[in-house]
């Protein structure tokens, strides 16, 4: 597992991560979720001992990442895929990090082609795309077999073929009881991928829950259909909800959950062919949660608060 235990990371007189709690347990795809500057980089820097936190501690197996003897065996993580020498070749880059965790070579050649990387293996990697050199960190991440996986923004220069290699990758690891932690800003990418979802702001928890019942819990609207829509329509307005009349006919009501517009329908005599209330995508969520904890925001943006 991977472990936060109340950890306080300070610059200056900026605190960056705020008596942060929270644990990845295995067998699930877990998003790590935020705004920019929300601390998640920064916590996962902690968790690899690259940052020492003014308080608290981050465990991997509930041992400092820096203590493990052959640290890449136990936990692997890709935190900046451009973190690479250009002259290097593909294969070259793995090579010495398996020598280094005592890694056998026949390890190295599995693990290119496992990210799709065989065929250009001998190649310098400062000709890679973007997309290449993601799928060459999440090799680097992959290559100690370990239990524990840890990526910041894997899906960035991805295309679309890549994207639903590494969602199917992550879904088959944590299947086999590994931990998986993933920061990414593609919410519907997310939402297809996580089991579980932990949000923070501003360095703080904000929310460690299971991913369908975060966006459960913020309902969008109430999706109504009826034989007569306007005369529905205008008796919900009158008792103060708010209702659009979509392209199809249906009507979309905010302000009112469906019990109440069934009384109101009711009421009117009115049948109902629908009455379905409509979860938030993880994106309008994610939003919802953060609104408060958005550092950089626009002019517009302020605007629309």
């Amino acid at each position: 597992m991977i472990e936060v235990q109340e950890l306080t990371m300070r610059y200056g007189g900026k605190i960056a991560v705020d008596d942060l709690s929270f644990t990845v347990k295995p067998g699930l795809v877990t998003g790590f979720l935020g705004p920019n500057g929300a601390g998640k980089s920064t916590t996962m820097r902690a968790v690899l001992g690259l940052e020492v936190p003014n308080a608290g501690k981050a465990l991997v197996n509930g041992r400092p990442y820096a203590s493990i003897l052959k640290p890449m065996r136990s936990m692997g993580a890709l935190l900046d895929a451009g973190a690479v020498h250009g002259g290097r070749s593909a294969h070259a880059h793995l090579a010495c990090l398996a020598r280094s965790n005592r890694i056998g070579r026949a390890r190295v050649a599995d693990v290119l082609d496992q990210v799709g990387l065989s065929d250009v293996a001998g190649k310098r990697i400062g000709g890679f795309s973007l997309g290449m050199r993601q799928r060459l960190g999440i090799g680097v991440a992959l290559l100690g077999d370990p239990g524990v996986l840890m990526l910041d923004e894997p899906l960035n220069g991805l295309d679309p073929e890549g994207i639903r290699w590494l969602r199917d990758l992550l879904r088959s690891l944590a299947a086999e009881g590994r931990t998986v932690l993933l920061s990414s800003h593609l919410m519907n990418e997310l939402a297809l991928t996580a089991d579980h979802v932990i949000v923070i702001g501003r360095g703080r928890l904000i929310a460690d829950t299971a991913m369908e019942e975060l966006a459960g819990n913020f309902q969008r609207d109430v999706l109504v259909r009826t034989p007569d829509p306007e005369r529905l329509a205008g008796m919900l307005r009158a008792h103060g909800a708010t209702v659009v009349c979509e392209d199809d006919g249906a009507l979309s009501v905010r302000g009112f959950d469906a019990a109440e517009i069934g009384v109101v329908a009711l009421d009117g005599r009115i049948a109902l062919a629908e009455l379905a209330p409509r979860a938030a995508s993880l994106e309008e969520a994610f939003m919802r949660l953060t609104e408060d904890s958005t550092e950089y925001r626009s002019s517009l943006q302020e605007a629309g608060r």
